[in-house]
């Protein structure tokens, strides 16, 4: 043993392991070999159990798989996470690129572009790897927390199974505290090893590299994780405690110079027609990575142009996920049923002969409306050709007419639909059929689906079995008789044991406070998803004042076109509805929009209002720029109103601010108090 101080050395140790841990597992460097190292890391080992008093929690000894747990904690995320929309094609690319440059080309006095000194946007295309996200947390460099994405706001801790992640840095190259995104993945080759092991113990093998990381990031047993060998990518600084960079190209650059496994072939666009030849070539040559590669993430490379694009109801207007085409397999059509959406529209979906696309077994394709229907001339038996709509929704894109023999069958849309008990009808101007029958027992189910899941009121162990099960024993008949379910209700159910009755009454209290945009989410208003919700709730900040919103209301907020806006108002307007809604919000409490004011942030503790239309920032928008800034948004002005931001056509609140003596500024004015 080393006659050195045993904390000199155990620090030194540590120090010289870390640093070959980085060149193998991040920078895929090796300068010394594997037995070399073992024997660095038996050392270390030996003098931490003879001091175990000078154990850290970042000592690469601690990169142990531990007794499994019981369950995933809850993680709420500082940072909300976004989702990326689409793109397929060159042309929606033009158009993404268009909708960028209305924004931020501009006369340069409108934007604090001093810095960067620029009239037109660049952008950086990163891989997008096909894997698994995680959130990762460090405290003055050291590694506190790991999370799954979960619904955005709150994800899983999965911190017990990061931590034998050898790429995952416990303790970073410097003290600093920062919240870091990326991508959990298993490469093809680990992935053959593994399903060979299944194969030899004969169990089900997985799918895909991706399905086998998911899988794999929510073992309760850490040690089946440390027998995986998963890998990973970070690519965004979501947070930290020292000033962001100014481009995206200098902020993956600084992710690795944190001690971050950042995937090396990000690559810098002039243009847009930079970032297609980028994606062309990468079309090309993306089975030669050991990972998976389903298209290219795209972002404005200018943080400055980043701010003042802002972001959707659930996405960043400045990114823009560009995905390869979806792969495509040939397969027969046997059978076409229906689905009853929770709106009442009705869904054809063919029932194929079961084929292997994009690494999973598809059986079923949606079909959309008579229309798709007749413009593919399907018929029964025919030889289709089947894809992945964005690698997720199966769909069918053409026919092999050249196959048939005569013995297909043409299809033709029924009167009524026995499931639903109900006749159906197309509306003229509509694509869809629809339900006759309010309240079919399908639709009813489908609701009830809805209403559980995840982006609605979340209770966990109220799946669609569950629901059906209850529905088929008349426990539930309206959305608030689920707050009225007790424990003498439920245990008699077969096959329901008593800490699975205890956990779903459990998770139904927690799921009785809930925010405005899911409340309106589970109602199925027809035409009103997770975007649209957004919007309403931070336009009208409580449900009273979308219940009274006239239609000429609804349809001023951009974003809520005539169809939606009559849709809602009519929702609110039907009997039956306000009696279910009036007896479900006995049971349930809404979150006030409002949220308390941080207590850091440039804007901390300063209160505004918005009125009339702002040329570059759409209002909701700007409220989120206030928000993460640390202030308070509020529609009506008063004299604790710090200040309005007036935009074209303004209101009355203009004239009452002016009698209040609110401090009046505009949006470029508001643009530099969140940059000051």
């Amino acid at each position: 043993m080393n006659s050195q101080n045993p904390a000199e050395r155990i620090a030194k140790l540590r120090e010289t392991i870390n640093h070959h841990r980085y060149l193998y597992h991040v920078l895929d460097r090796e300068e010394i070999s594997a037995a070399v190292l073992d024997s660095l890391k038996r050392e270390l080992v030996e003098l931490e159990t003879a001091h175990p008093e000078l154990i850290t929690p970042d000592s690469p000894t601690q990169r142990v798989a531990g007794a499994p747990l019981s369950e995933f904690k809850k993680i709420t995320h500082r940072v909300a996470q976004w989702s990326f929309n689409d793109a397929f094609t060159a042309e929606e690319m033009r158009e993404f690129d268009g909708r960028v440059k209305k924004v931020v080309n501009i006369p340069m006095s409108r934007l604090p572009m001093s810095r960067l000194n620029l009239d037109s946007p660049t952008y950086v295309a990163e891989l997008k790897i096909d894997g698994f996200k995680i959130v990762l947390t460090y405290e003055k460099g050291v590694l506190q927390t790991a999370a799954t994405r979960g619904d955005g706001k709150v994800g899983e801790d999965v911190t017990a199974n990061v931590r034998t992640m050898e790429s995952i840095p416990l303790r970073l190259n410097e003290e600093v505290s920062v919240v870091v995104e990326g991508e959990i993945w298993l490469g093809k080759k680990e992935l053959a090893r593994i399903n060979a092991s299944r194969r030899r113990r004969d169990e089900p093998l997985f799918a895909n590299p991706r399905n086998a990381a998911a899988g794999t990031i929510r073992q309760l047993d850490p040690r089946i994780v440390a027998a995986r060998r998963l890998d990973s990518f970070i690519y965004d600084l979501a947070a930290a405690d020292f000033p962001l960079p100014a481009t995206q190209m200098e902020e993956l650059e600084r992710l690795r110079a944190l001690g971050f496994k950042v995937n090396p072939h990000f690559h810098f666009c002039r243009d847009i027609e930079t970032v297609m030849a980028y994606w062309q070539k990468w079309q090309e040559k993306r089975e030669g990575e050991d990972y998976g590669i389903d298209g290219l993430a795209v972002k404005v490379n200018e943080r400055e142009f980043q701010t003042a694009l802002g972001y959707t109801g659930k996405a960043p207007r400045f990114a823009i996920a560009f995905k390869f085409p979806a792969e495509e397999a040939t397969t027969v059509i046997e059978e076409i049923i229906f689905q009853v959406g929770r709106t009442g529209i009705v869904t054809p979906v063919a029932k194929l002969r079961p084929v292997l696309l994009a690494g999973s077994t598809v059986a079923r394709a949606t079909l959309h409306n008579e229309d798709e229907i007749k413009r593919l001339d399907l018929r029964l038996g025919d030889t289709v050709i089947v894809r992945k709509a964005g690698d997720i929704i199966p769909e069918i894109v053409g026919v092999l007419k050249e196959l048939r023999t005569g013995q297909e069958k043409k299809f033709h849309w029924p009167k009524y639909l026995a499931e639903a008990d109900s006749r159906l009808e197309r509306k003229p101007g509509e694509a869809a059929y629809r339900l006759v029958k309010k309240n079919s027992v399908a639709q009813q189910r489908r609701r009830f689906h809805h209403f559980a899941s995840k982006i609605a009121f979340n209770i966990d162990g109220l799946g669609r079995k569950m629901v059906d099960r209850l529905l088929k024993h008349k426990l539930i008949d309206s959305y608030a008789d689920i707050f009225l379910l007790t424990y003498d209700r439920l245990i008699d159910l077969p096959r329901l044991a008593d800490k699975s009755v205890k956990n779903l009454l459990a998770a139904i209290k927690r799921a009785r406070t809930i925010t405005l945009p899911r409340l309106l989410i589970a109602l199925s208003i027809d035409g009103v998803g997770e975007e649209t919700a957004e919007l309403l709730a931070q336009n009208f900040q409580t449900l009273t004042n979308l219940q009274q919103a006239d239609q000429v209301k609804l349809e001023n907020i951009t974003g809520v076109g005539p169809v939606v806006a009559q849709s809602i108002y009519g929702w609110f307007r039907d009997s039956d509805n306000q009696i279910m809604l009036k007896n479900l919000l006995r049971r349930i409490k809404i979150q006030p929009m409002e949220t308390k004011p941080l207590t850091t942030g440039k804007l901390a503790g300063k209160i505004f209002v918005f009125t009339g239309t702002l040329p570059t920032l759409a209002r909701p928008t700007a409220k989120l720029l206030v928000k993460k800034a640390g202030g308070r948004v509020v529609e009506t002005v008063s004299n604790k109103t710090d200040f309005l931001v007036a935009g074209a056509d303004p209101g009355e609140k203009l004239i009452k601010a002016e009698e209040f003596g609110v401090k009046i500024i505009d949006e470029a004015e508001f643009q530099r108090l969140l940059k000051s």
